[in-house]
């Protein structure tokens, strides 16, 4: 759904089962800022709203949000839910990834030859042009706008009638948005792990390098700052209006982030699940994401800590 780039690999966090002071299971990282939860629960109620046979959890939204954006990059978003820089995937120019040629004149991602995903939950230009939404009621759709993202994603993981309480279906969803078997169980990981519990932090403060752009990384090219977007894109994707874009063929590539963590990565743990066959999407099922072996009414009050 993102144009076939790169997706972050790290792997939940362990709990150690020893309880703190509060009681709860002590665990490091995998934390979720409070505007970008917010958008999450907002965008689950309104979908059980508008399409309640899909059954979407929000926690879905949080697992993909961990997988392409780290949560929009520990909650780097201004009061409206912005992302405080723009988040840019690699630029689709199908040297390393995916070729996407530019479809919005450069409006989202600042690049008017070739698309390149664009923020928390990384859309790529054309799949914004139909799948965009107004998450936050501020009579915009902007992909760089946690809720704004947040419902279009949900959207599209529900498209086609899917009942994503129905693990086949939502295998099939998941790999919709990135299909790629390495991010399948990377997203399985993270969704096991906020249906078992979570916890919400403060947003993360905007520091001095809020003013560039904060791209995600890619390990063949560096990433140039792109201007705030504004507004719908102009050009229109040329895809059908039932379904959601087709798979790209190259190979998807996780994300290569040795700022963030100077531990070598875990390998991706099998799945105790079996991969949907060949036959994943519909025929006419489009894609809409960032690999390339494929890819919103008040918050809840659930306590920070809920199970």
């Amino acid at each position: 759904m993102s144009g076939d780039a790169s997706y972050r690999t790290e792997l939940p966090p362990l709990r150690t089962g020893k309880p703190t002071g509060g009681g709860a299971a002590a665990e490091v990282g995998g934390a979720l800022p409070a505007s970008v939860f917010a958008a999450y629960r907002r965008a689950e109620d309104r979908l059980a709203r508008e399409t309640p046979g899909c059954r979407l959890r929000w926690q879905l939204l949080a697992a993909i949000g961990q997988v392409e954006s780290g949560q929009a990059r520990g909650g780097r978003v201004t009061s409206d839910g912005t992302t405080v820089a723009p988040i840019l995937g690699p630029r689709l120019d199908g040297v390393a990834f995916a070729l996407i040629r530019d479809t919005d004149g450069g409006v989202h991602d600042g690049d008017t030859a070739y698309d390149r995903a664009v923020g928390p939950m990384q859309f790529i230009p054309s799949t914004w042009a139909r799948w965009g939404a107004d998450g936050n009621g501020d009579g915009r759709t902007d992909p760089n706008n946690v809720f704004d993202a947040a419902l279009a994603a949900g959207r599209y993981l529900c498209a086609g009638g899917r009942d994503l309480s129905v693990p086949a279906a939502l295998d099939r969803a998941i790999l919709g948005y990135n299909h790629s078997a390495a991010y399948l169980r990377t997203v399985r990981a993270w969704y096991a792990y906020f249906l078992e519990g979570h916890r919400v932090v403060p947003d993360r403060p905007a520091g001095p390098s809020s003013a560039r752009s904060e791209p995600s990384r890619s390990p063949s090219k560096p990433e140039r700052a792109a201007p705030t977007p504004s507004g719908r894109p102009t050009a229109i994707p040329s895809r059908p209006s039932s379904a959601p874009a087709s798979p790209a063929s190259t190979p998807s590539r996780p994300a290569a982030e040795p700022s963030e963590t100077e531990e070598p990565q875990l390998a991706v743990p099998a799945p105790d699940m079996e991969l949907p066959g060949d036959d994943l999407l519909p025929s006419a099922a489009p894609i809409t994401r960032n690999s390339a072996d494929s890819m919103s009414v008040s918050p809840s009050t659930t306590a920070d800590t809920g199970r």
